[in-house]
């Protein structure tokens, strides 16, 4: 087993759902094969509209030929595996290159950066996970920000992994997830109910609205931005009851079952349909809509 790389465009040519599958030709088999059982990293190059740089991590269940397409194959991720950096981590920053081993004996970046996939040493899967999972809001602090009066600075977890069983319990934690999903979630609709438009802040600063998965856990579904809805306390609780769904054309559906359909009516903003996050690829998948239409809406 071993670390890897995946490189990802969210206008793929490729028939790639990043928390299901990763579409690959036959000259990577064996690279991805190596990786079966392990974690990646999927890459967004600097060169793609809006990149994310390292953006998610995933665990590669299996390999199968593509039944639709000869000469391509298939890597199977895992289930419930993947998962969103809640700080999306760049190529390089003030100290260089973040994935070191890119760096050919002269210092230079060597032709693997091109690869599709591509092998990732222990040491920078580390680097660039730590980054991206880390508490703070911030990836990089300012050049020119003033320091900190003493006792005051802040802490940032720390997510060294000693051994393989602990980085698989921290990857894997419902917790961690539920909290990096929730950023995440939070971020792409700018802390907004996606129902209601509604922005709230309490007096702590936190927003008042939650991270909602529109395929549940339960269900497999993912910790990945487009199966995730920010909702107020309310529109979540009546959208994992099936009292309110949403179309493929993200207009807001309310059930038949509803005992006071005015009042569900006057939560829902005046265009009648969810707010959405600025990046395309962040909103709702038509097929994790569709899995709530069908599984949850009370019709």
């Amino acid at each position: 087993m071993a670390f890897g790389v995946f490189i990802h465009r969210s206008n793929s040519i490729y028939e790639d759902t990043p928390a299901e599958q990763y579409q690959f030709p036959s000259q990577y088999l064996a690279r991805v094969e190596s990786c079966i059982g392990d974690w990646i990293i999927y890459y967004e190059p600097t060169k793609a509209q809006e990149s994310r740089g390292y953006f998610a991590i995933a665990r590669v269940q299996q390999v199968i030929p593509d039944p639709s397409t000869p000469g391509m194959y298939i890597a199977v991720i895992e289930p419930n595996s993947y998962l969103d950096f809640a700080n999306p981590v760049p190529f390089r920053d003030i100290d260089g290159l973040l994935e070191r081993g890119l760096l050919n004996e002269q210092g230079k970046i060597s032709g693997r950066a091109q690869s599709a996939v591509r092998p990732i040493s222990p040491a920078d899967f580390n680097r660039i996970t730590e980054l991206g999972l880390a508490e703070e809001t911030a990836l990089l602090p300012r050049i020119d920000a003033p320091p900190a009066s003493p006792g005051m600075q802040e802490t940032q977890s720390s997510f060294q992994y000693e051994q393989e069983r602990s980085r698989v319990a921290f990857l894997t934690s419902r917790i961690v997830r539920d909290r990096v999903f929730r950023r995440v979630v939070l971020r792409a609709y700018d802390a907004r109910c996606a129902i209601t438009s509604l922005k709230l802040i309490n007096g702590h600063g936190r927003a008042e609205v939650e991270a909602a998965h529109i395929r549940p856990v339960e269900a497999n579904g993912p910790d990945i931005v487009s199966n995730g809805l920010a909702l107020s306390g309310t529109a979540h609780w009546m959208f994992d009851r099936g009292l309110i769904t949403i179309s493929d054309d993200h207009e807001i559906l309310v059930s038949r079952h509803v005992n006071d359909e005015a009042g569900a009516r006057a939560i829902i903003n005046k265009t009648g349909r969810i707010l959405e996050p600025a990046r395309a690829a962040d909103h709702p998948h038509p097929h994790f809509l569709r899995w709530h239409r069908e599984n949850r809406f009370k019709t």
